[in-house]
């Protein structure tokens, strides 16, 4: 439906709210959701824009708030709600869903229905023209691959069982990677997500009942790059794809195609002329088509051997009659000299996921996690207050602990459950509290002079002047250590730039004890980090702590070295010039 772009799109709107509201109750009783899980798959924000697909069917297609296309509709007034891969993917159980092997992904991708001998699994009671989704189908797990596609049943879920059927199975509206996909923020699709109890079970049965109806039987050829590929028994131990060599062929020619479409840009093109098996080995070979590790194996290697190409000279020429690349042979080696990036054919190629783009995402991910390994964790720093003097009769008579220490949420808890109690809201402008009506909160939170002309104060302001009569207090968390509960107002770490005799500039570093941080062996870290002479001494002041000096402006250096040692940013107080 969407595998061509869309057409005579128009620009997106805002859904008003009530419209938001109207099709959210829609779709919370179509699809028989909980109210929590319609407001997340109809979020606020929403926008709706009006296309034509490339047959001039008219739709509406519904946008979160990130752009993603979340819900579709087909035909002129269509109330009809489909949800999108990208709604599938916060919801997989949304749909009923038919699974199938990995190798037939690629064909749906490309705007081919889902045919009856791709099916793997299916629900029962399933109904023609019935929505469903389309997922990939993991051999004898529970765990099920993301929904890829999504469109209405062909047929009834009984013919899926019938022995020898034929015909097809789903009419595909949409799927991941087509041109209503790439409206969105083109993400890969999610892991694999465990099946209910109740649906593994009901997947289960009906496999079960399709091994015996067969008895033994092969399981029915499945259609891959427009070729039968004959599949082992469900039952066997270790079930394989055979390809043909046209298979095989077909395979490496859109490899071609994913190479020049992916790799081959203007500034790229650069590389060229190389010889003819370089390109094979380099571009073509890392463009073939990953396949999941969960699905039977592909026992044929996709290689120029078992194509139907006799060498790969073959090869190559072939692509050159088509116009895709330029070749000349010198001193008896094939060049490629140029690629045709612009050619029609691959223009129209939709990219796949590749063995390069699978090697890419393992490197990436085995940067992440060590990553993650060598990151120092970030200490958690919580500033609490204890109730004393003046306070401590509020919290008494109010009813709370008075020898606890809270937190700032919790205080603001505490005052809007006694403000609330004792009917304070201001009854013209809710954003203010009756202080004058209430003495204890009156005499706790005013000052002692005059606290009779207090009479309205704002819940934010009053919440700070409570906290203000409170005993400050802080507690420090990081990994590996023990928490450190002080009494004592925390103060950011101070990293100022001063310049001193005319321009020579040096930072200095105050403030950093209670984030265990040791002076000395700080002044030692900066020397390095920043290459420059430091010094500690006694910070000026009543204050007991030390006071570390780098030579230079430092600034950057020295913010980069306290997050790297933990620190959040909010306790790190910067003055002066970077």
């Amino acid at each position: 439906m969407f595998k061509k772009p869309l057409g005579n799109l128009k620009t997106s709107a805002p859904l008003r709210n009530s419209d938001r509201r109207k099709l959210k109750q829609h779709i919370i009783q179509t699809f028989s959701l909980d109210p929590d899980v319609g407001e997340e798959l109809v979020p606020d924000g929403l926008l709706s824009v009006k296309f034509k697909t490339h047959t001039d069917e008219p739709g509406v297609a519904y946008l979160g708030p990130g752009g993603d296309p979340l819900w579709f509709t087909l035909g002129i007034g269509s109330e009809d709600m489909i949800p999108t891969v990208y709604t599938l993917w916060k919801q997989p159980d949304l749909l009923p869903f038919l699974s199938t092997p990995s190798a037939v992904i690629p064909v749906l991708v490309g705007g081919a229905d889902l045919m009856i001998p791709g099916v793997v699994q299916h629900p029962p009671s399933l109904q023609a023209g019935q929505l469903v989704s389309i997922t990939e189908y993991i051999h004898r797990s529970t765990l099920i691959g993301p929904p890829l596609a999504v469109g209405h049943m062909a047929v009834d879920s009984d013919v899926l069982s019938e022995v020898a059927a034929k015909g097809k199975a789903v009419f595909v509206l949409h799927a991941w990677n087509d041109h209503l996909f790439d409206m969105g923020h083109k993400c890969n699709p999610p892991d694999p997500w465990e099946m209910s109890p109740s649906v593994a079970s009901d997947q289960q049965a009906i496999e079960d009942k399709d091994d015996t109806k067969n008895n033994g039987a092969k399981e029915p050829l499945v259609d891959a790059l427009g070729s039968h590929l004959e599949q082992t028994q469900l039952d066997d131990p270790a079930p394989t794809i055979e390809l043909t060599k046209d298979d095989v062929s077909s395979i490496l020619h859109d490899a071609l195609l994913q190479a020049i479409k992916t790799t081959f840009s203007s500034s790229q093109t650069s590389a060229l002329p190389m010889p003819a098996s370089t390109f094979y080995s380099t571009y073509i070979l890392p463009s073939r088509p990953a396949q999941s590790p969960s699905q039977p194996p592909v026992s044929t290697p996709i290689d120029i051997k078992h194509s139907s190409h006799k060498s790969l000279a073959y090869f190559f020429k072939s692509a050159e009659k088509q116009g895709l690349l330029k070749l000349k042979e010198i001193k008896s080696e094939l060049m490629v000299f140029s690629v045709a990036t612009s050619h029609a054919t691959v223009v129209a190629h939709r990219p796949y996921l590749s063995l390069k783009d699978v090697a890419l995402r393992n490197e990436k991910r085995g940067q992440r996690e060590e990553e993650e390994r060598t990151r120092v964790k970030e200490l958690e720093v919580t500033e609490l207050w204890k109730p004393h003097l003046q306070s401590l009769k509020f919290f008494a008579d109010a009813g709370f602990d008075t020898s606890t220490r809270y937190t700032y949420t919790e205080i603001k808890t505490v005052l809007d459950k006694y403000v609330t109690d004792r009917q304070l809201v201001n009854a013209h402008d809710q954003s203010y509290i009756n202080v004058g009506a209430d003495e204890l909160l009156q005499t706790t939170i005013c000052k002692s002079d005059n606290p009779a002309n207090m009479e309205f104060f704002k819940r934010e302001q009053l919440i700070e002047r409570l906290s203000d009569k409170m005993q400050s207090w802080y507690k420090i968390c990081a990994e590996g250590r023990d928490p450190v509960l002080k009494k004592g107002q925390i103060k950011p770490i101070s990293v100022v730039v001063k310049v001193r005799q005319g321009r020579k500039a040096t930072t200095l570093i105050t403030g950093f004890e209670p984030f265990f941080l040791e002076a000395v062996a700080l002044a030692e870290e900066l020397k390095t980090r920043c290459a420059s002479s430091t010094s500690v001494s006694p910070a000026p002041g009543k204050s007991s702590g030390m006071e570390v000096l780098v030579q230079g402006k430092k600034t950057k250096e020295v913010t980069e070295f306290l997050a790297s040692r933990g620190v959040p940013k909010r306790w790190v107080h910067t003055e002066g010039k970077k």
